[in-house]
């Protein structure tokens, strides 16, 4: 056989269905698509224009109208970008794949940098047969003498092309749908796919229905425009009243001056907005529009926090606009949105790759021309490319929180309660991120003042530095017992942390009078942020308020063994808990009878156990245990200790338990129950003494 060189081409038996069922997942795409082309053909023109290749009407506007027809069962799109020749038909059409922008750019690169034009994809035009049974093209290319074009193709192998008759230079794309997808020739439905891909693409787009009966408008004469179609002129009158004047006369008065008014045919409204609130400049934005877009967009009408405006054009062009929201829910349950454009064109929802795992919280828009998509633009390539945008938008956010707490603390202050857990996610989910905010990590305190991490330190540091002399001697001892091959643990300062201000108000109010400070932590990511930066920080530790007793609680008097044996036995019989881990102290605070602690270490790790469903297996195990403080000083404390034997003690010991509990944590149904009925007959006994 004689050596044969050709050429490889595609065959559209194989490609309509892998374009039909597999290209696009959603097929409402094919609207943003069309769409997506006709701008481009708008984009082109114009460009042609400022070029010198070309001159535009003076009346010219570019824009694309969709006309959906329920009856005939139609969807055309009409623009009136440059058109096409046979030739171009033949070369952007039925040669599928091929991208007529990116041969357009190309061959213009050196003429102008507005790179504007969005279909880098030829496959695009394609998508409307995953809805349509059969497609017609009608074309007019801006070349002098130029012959119109009609294309028709069923979407098999074979298509038809001739002259045809359309007069205005532009394409119309007219589909006929199949019995799957009628629901677009829907007027309703059409408007909610084009609020959805089309909102902001940068040319007006107009929705109207077939021979749709004629609406108008009455407005002032003074805002009439060239283009507007005047059905008749109307004149209104003055209007007067009768009314009374300061000296008691009556008199005609004009209420409403004499008006000239036109009534015209309504003026379509564009679905899209061309000039987006995120391609302006900051500087050119007002506060009101950044509140207004957000409202719109998002459809929230709970102002924003603040917002965060991104303007990049180098090394990559990006621009967008980040809004805070103010959270009435738990951290688990917020869920925020994300919206990506391409160009102005509406790719998609929270693409993960893009933008940072953490941000995923906030609501706003981000437009990235140069994202290396893929054909259908639903999936990004190039990891690399990628991985720069995300940390890039990182660092921005990075830096406006930054900046706002160095520059308007009091803004950042009052807002922090709101933002801290998408800070807080932030540090745990990216490391140069948490390396940023280090420093801007705000604590509040019991007494409402917000801390930063450095400034909790320091005052723990206070407190410790007491109880550490007290320890000193008998630490000196236990060091000598060391050898020489041991290594020194990192001295740790400990920062307290409440997690429910009313639940744990009595050890609050110990805190308080004990001179010592706390930090409030009551969000769902505060536990596993607690452990972020005990990893970040080997220096620092955390400990609920309720974890353990402090030296300045308590009074440094020796308690008879005795005391403690017959507290011990007494509380562990009354309340059938062997195994209970009983303390006697002298406290300060003389009013508290019992409270209950519980190791961190131990609360963690029922933590653990809970996320994980681990719920059959015995807390214990780890060490789990409460531990019930009793004391001494407590005149209740003190009669159970004398009166083991008592009618009444054996109840007075279940009250004393409970009540620490629920300063610990809450009872379950059973233990409540009980409790309630107990407090009623300790109230019955009270009433009858």
């Amino acid at each position: 056989m004689a050596e044969k060189h050709g050429s490889l081409s595609i065959n559209s038996d194989n490609i309509f269905p892998i374009i039909k069922k597999w290209l696009y997942s959603d097929h409402d795409i094919f609207v943003r698509e069309l769409v997506s082309n006709g701008c481009d053909a708008v984009t082109k023109l114009k460009k042609l224009d400022v070029m010198g290749e070309y001159t535009l009407p003076d009346d010219y506007k570019p824009e694309i109208h969709i006309i959906v027809d329920p009856e005939k069962k139609t969807l055309k799109f009409i623009d009136n970008g440059l058109g096409m020749t046979a030739d171009e038909v033949e070369e952007y059409i039925t040669q599928i794949a091929f991208s007529g922008a990116t041969q357009f750019l190309e061959q213009y690169k050196d003429k102008t940098t507005d790179d504007q034009i969005i279909g880098h994809f030829g496959l695009g035009f394609y998508s409307a047969f995953m809805v349509a049974d059969e497609v017609h093209i009608d074309t007019l290319s801006y070349k002098e003498g130029a012959t119109a074009v009609h294309w028709t193709c069923d979407g098999g192998t074979e298509y038809d092309m001739q002259d045809g008759d359309k007069t205005t230079v532009g394409t119309e794309i007219t589909l006929f749908l199949n019995e799957e997808s009628v629901e677009f020739a829907n007027e309703y439905r059409m408007r909610e796919v084009l609020q959805k891909y089309c909102s902001f693409m940068p040319v007006n787009i107009y929705l109207a229905k077939e021979n749709q009966e004629q609406e108008y408008e009455t407005i002032d004469e003074s805002e009439l425009r060239e283009d507007d179609v005047v059905v008749e002129h109307i004149h209104e009158d003055a209007k007067t009243e009768e009314k009374e004047n300061d000296k008691g006369e009556k008199e005609v008065v004009e209420v409403s001056p004499a008006k000239d008014k036109v009534k015209i045919n309504k003026r379509p409204v564009s679905l899209s907005n061309p000039h987006p609130l995120w391609m302006k400049h900051p500087n050119e934005c007002t506060e009101e529009e950044y509140k207004e877009f957000y409202r719109t967009v998002f459809m929230d009408y709970k102002e924003p926090l603040f917002w965060i405006h991104l303007n990049m054009d180098y090394p990559f062009n990006l621009k967008g606009i980040l809004y805070f929201p103010k959270i009435n829910t738990e951290y688990d349950s917020i869920e925020g949105t994300i919206k990506l454009y391409n160009n102005q064109v509406f790719i998609a929802d929270n693409i993960k790759e893009v933008i940072p795992e953490f941000l995923l919280l906030l609501k706003g828009v981000i437009d990235c021309p140069d994202l290396p998509l893929n054909v259908s633009r639903s999936a990004l390539q190039n990891d690399g490319f990628v991985q720069k945008i995300s940390e890039y938008i990182t660092k921005k956010v990075a830096d406006k929180l930054t900046g706002m707490c160095k520059t308007d603390r009091e803004s950042y202050e009052k807002y922090w309660d709101d933002i801290s857990p998408f800070i807080k996610f932030g540090c745990i989910k990216d490391n140069k991120f948490a390396d940023k905010m280090h420093d801007y990590i705000l604590f509040k305190n019991i007494d409402g003042k917000y801390l930063t991490l450095k400034d909790c330190i320091e005052e723990n540091k206070k407190d410790q530095n007491v109880e550490e002399k007290a320890e000193d001697t008998k630490e000196a001892e236990e060091k000598k017992e060391e050898t020489s091959d041991d290594k020194k643990e990192p001295e740790k300062t400990t920062i307290f942390y409440v997690t429910d201000e009313i639940q744990q108000s009595q050890y609050i109010n110990m805190f308080r009078e004990a001179g010592k400070d706390a930090v409030i932590m009551k969000h769902n990511i505060d536990a596993p942020f607690i452990t972020h930066l005990e990893q970040k920080d080997e220096h620092v530790q955390f400990k609920r308020i309720d974890a353990d007793l402090s030296e300045e609680m308590k009074e440094d008097a020796a308690i008879d063994e005795d005391t403690v044996k017959k507290l011990t036995d007494i509380f562990r019989t009354s309340l059938k808990k062997d195994k209970l881990e009983v303390k006697v102290e002298k406290l300060k605070n003389a009013g508290v009878a019992a409270m209950v602690t519980l190791s961190e270490e131990s609360r963690r790790m029922q933590d653990m156990m809970k996320m994980y469903n681990m719920y059959g297996m015995d807390p214990s195990m780890f060490g789990g245990q409460e531990t019930l403080i009793l004391n001494a000083n407590h005149p209740l404390v003190q009669y159970v200790a004398e009166h083991t034997d008592g009618e009444n003690t054996s109840m007075i010991c279940e009250q004393l338990y409970d009540l620490a509990m629920m300063s610990h944590k809450q009872l379950s149904p059973e233990e409540m129950t009980k409790f309630v009925k107990r407090s009623n007959d300790i109230l019955l006994k009270l009433a009858e003494a």
